[in-house]
């Protein structure tokens, strides 16, 4: 069976990657979302992956950007894109990757989130997270929300959005 969402999002970005001049394939996988006890469930998220082979490492480095940016443009377009006119239920959440960028990233990420929590419990003072894409913060939430003593919001407007940790407020 196709996922009709994958192949979309497949055929979408090589598309995109066409009119920039570069021909390359993309490869497509499923990462289910997970369903937290009280949350609604989060869309599956469609990891679309740019073969990197046949690039050129100029090539890389332009679609990855500084610190990732046209990487987050290519997920942001792609999301906003693809999941418009859709409805709910065959909305989606697509995750660009290339060369491993995407993998690492979260690894950095989450060492920042586990040290912000570290930091918060440590002092009883909220820490304020700096220099993240939206992508990234939505990233800390989902990390930290596992972690019943701590709560996060974003504070500010783009392009300086911060995301804050705190311990959570007693209900």
């Amino acid at each position: 069976m196709t996922d009709s969402r994958m192949a979309r999002g497949q055929q979408w970005l090589k598309t995109l990657l066409q009119l920039t001049g570069i021909n390359t394939e993309i490869k497509g996988d499923l990462e289910v979302a997970a369903i937290a006890k009280g949350d609604s469930q989060e869309p599956d998220n469609y990891w679309l992956t740019i073969d990197h082979t046949n690039l050129t490492p100029e090539q890389v480095r332009v679609l990855i950007g500084p610190d990732g940016v046209v990487l987050d443009a290519i997920q942001y377009l792609a999301n906003s894109t693809l999941n418009l006119n859709q409805p709910h239920e065959e909305q989606a959440s697509y995750t660009v990757e290339l060369n491993g960028y995407r993998v690492k990233r979260q690894a950095e990420v989450r060492a920042i989130a586990e040290a912000a929590a570290e930091q918060v419990r440590a002092t009883a003072t909220e820490v304020e997270i700096k220099s993240l894409s939206s992508a990234e913060r939505r990233l800390v939430h989902t990390f930290l929300k596992e972690f019943s003593d701590l709560e996060t919001f974003s504070r500010g407007k783009e392009p300086h959005r911060n995301l804050v940790v705190r311990l959570a407020l007693p209900e």
